[in-house]
């Protein structure tokens, strides 16, 4: 694979850190994540009526707290 150097910013390097997914993460691949994030479609409609069915769930009381679920399988959150 070919390589080059690209000049940014100190700000922009240290922004560039900050949304590494883990240490050992190159530049390269935080770099096409980002392209990836920017260029993704917008929502299917698939997408949009599961987002419409979880908003009424809520609104029903039907969702519950993460501590809740977590106590009655006996889980300890972090």
């Amino acid at each position: 694979m070919e390589k080059t150097t690209i000049q940014v910013n100190m700000n922009t390097l240290d922004r560039l850190k900050s949304v590494k997914r883990h240490t050992r993460e190159s530049y390269d691949e935080v770099l096409n994540f980002l392209i990836d994030e920017a260029q993704d479609d917008e929502l299917t409609s698939e997408e949009i009526e599961n987002i419409k069915i979880a908003l009424d769930n809520v609104k029903k009381g039907k969702v519950k707290p993460i501590e809740q679920v977590a106590k009655k399988l006996g889980i300890t959150l972090k």
